[in-house]
């Protein structure tokens, strides 16, 4: 590896805003081509929560720059969640190819909101790009980060917007904010009138972006001009996109992977480790998932590299471009695209006391006769969230003790005859009805092992405002090995709190949601006959 050496350098964007840097680079003469990172953290973290420093990537022959966007770290300027990443990353990018010593090829790495720089640095299509790898990202800002079919993210967004606020008061100097706001992230505020919409945030930061997403529940103009998925039609690149099956954002890195793929001329790889947002690493929850779970990112990265900004080949990227950590067998599978055939159906049937006894309701492959089991959701106690994508913390997680809850519907498969190896996207289609205007629906699936212990390996969540049946609910995709012996098991509940608010009952949207108002929900399940829920999954 080559030596390294660092320094702050600074650039003006064409308003005239300083935006600083680190700069790390070789210790020789060679020119090299540049990585460049955009984060609003403070560049001396650069992302060392999932990636290897940026001097490490110096050492493999690359100039790496982390920079603080606008109004982040020491950079000038007002703070814009988004707002200013097109202009001010075109122009980054335009400034780091002239970097004494490069070869003026850019490519670009980050995760979460650095890996949203990418996506925006991209829109204009700067000549000195030539690949990005955006890992954990939203490409529709709506529907892949702040909502999750209709439901806030509340664990998620609130957090994020704490954690983003006390930066700000600390920028500022402002030690009693700053203090206010740092206790709030160890213990989130979710006890006010409207929980959702914390008094605190209000308070200290009126001007945060989480009142502005809270204000935008539907999918309107705001998010239509803010998202990327609206404006990248020109963008072709040599993508690799990295992605969790845990993380909260893995519906963007999909749907971006998707979209580039039916359009693209160039190679799109997609990897999807069993990792959390962050950390990436074996353990995710209370499953170890084995060495071959130990993120091997970086070294991916620079292969990725080293093909298309310097031109040399790699055995590691000879293998086919879809690469998924298979749970459950804990091995890495390799596809030619991401699986979407071979669906199989699991049907819903019970005798009625599928929220009192775990060997009530049942899933069956054959389509059963009609039955109904009944649901009540009690505000005061809601169902509380464990584990999954949206929760933290994420993961997997041993959730028979909270399956025997009253408030939860289970539906068990029989032991299984051989493996189910699952890949895919999962649908779960529930006929219901409810006494109130609005209700949510939490849908869970789980390994069960024949001691009952039970593991989470996928969910998906909807708040529901219509009747329209059957409600169909998404779960995130997943790539999961089920032992013979063991079985499937949904779970289905009205809350899963606080990863997501507790519906109310009335119709009103998170931020007009008094707890005050909140009432009880009962909800019919109809299972067979002609209103037959189930789950509809990929078998590979």
């Amino acid at each position: 590896m080559l030596k390294v050496k660092k320094e702050t350098a600074s650039m003006y964007t064409r308003d005239g805003v300083r935006l600083d840097a680190d700069i790390y680079r070789p210790d020789s003469s060679e020119k090299f081509p540049v990585l460049l990172m955009r984060q609003p953290y403070g560049r001396a973290i650069a992302s060392t929560v999932v990636y290897a420093h940026p001097s490490w990537y110096a050492a493999q022959g690359y100039i790496v720059v982390i920079q603080d966007v606008r109004g982040r770290g020491s950079s000038e300027g007002n703070f814009n969640l988004f707002a200013h990443e097109i202009d001010d990353g075109f122009d980054t990018i335009n400034w780091t190819s002239q970097l004494p010593g490069s070869t003026e090829k850019v490519g670009m790495y980050g995760f979460s909101y650095q890996g949203m720089t990418q996506l925006y640095a991209a829109i204009n299509c700067p000549s000195a790009l030539k690949t990005i790898c955006p890992s954990m990202v939203a490409y529709d800002l709506y529907s892949d980060w702040a909502y999750e079919n209709m439901a806030f993210c509340l664990q998620a967004n609130l957090g994020w917007a704490i954690q983003i606020a006390a930066e700000t008061a600390r920028l500022q100097g402002d030690e009693i904010s700053f203090q206010k706001l740092y206790t709030a992230s160890r213990n989130l505020p979710l006890y006010d009138p409207i929980p959702a919409n914390p008094s605190l945030l209000k308070e200290l930061a009126p001007d945060s972006f989480y009142h502005t997403w809270l204000n935008h529940p539907y999918p309107d103009e705001y998010w239509e001009k803010l998202s990327p998925k609206n404006m990248m039609q020109d963008v072709d690149l040599p993508m690799l996109h990295i992605g969790g099956w845990f993380d909260p954002y893995l519906r963007g890195t999909l749907n971006f992977y998707k979209e580039m793929v039916s359009r693209s001329q160039f190679i799109q790889y997609l990897v999807i480790g069993p990792w959390v947002h962050l950390p990436w690493g074996r353990k995710v929850g209370a499953v170890d998932y084995g060495q071959a779970a130990i993120s091997s990112i970086d070294k991916l990265q620079i292969a990725w590299f080293d093909k298309f900004l310097k031109g040399i080949d790699s055995e590691i990227l000879n293998a086919p471009p879809v690469c998924l950590f298979e749970m459950g067998s804990n091995k890495w599978r390799y596809f030619d695209a991401f699986p979407s055939n071979n669906q199989r159906s699991y049907y819903l049937t019970s005798n009625g006391l599928a929220s009192i006894r775990d060997d009530d309701g049942k899933l069956v492959a054959a389509h059963p006769q009609s039955s109904e089991d009944t649901l009540v959701h009690d505000p005061w106690r809601p169902v509380p969230a464990l584990g999954g994508h949206a929760s933290i913390p994420g993961g997997s997680f041993e959730r028979s003790g909270l399956d025997i809850r009253s408030d939860i519907l289970t539906y068990t498969s029989v032991p299984l005859e051989e493996d189910l190896s699952i890949a895919g996207d999962i649908l779960v289609e529930i006929y219901c009805q409810a006494d109130a205007p609005s209700f949510d629906l939490c849908a869970m699936l789980s390994e069960i092992y024949s001691d009952g212990r039970a593991y989470n390996f996928t969910q998906g969540y909807i708040r529901v405002n219509f009747d329209r049946l059957p409600v169909r609910i998404p779960l995130q995709a997943t790539c999961m090995k089920i032992a013979k012996g063991n079985c499937l098991r949904l779970s289905l509940s009205s809350a899963c709190f606080p990863a997501y608010p507790v519906n109310s009952g009335t119709g009103k949207l998170p931020h007009e949601e008094r707890a005050i108002e909140a009432r009880i929900i009962t909800l019919k399940v109809n299972c067979g006959g002609n209103n037959s829920s189930r789950i509809l999954l990929s078998a590979v």
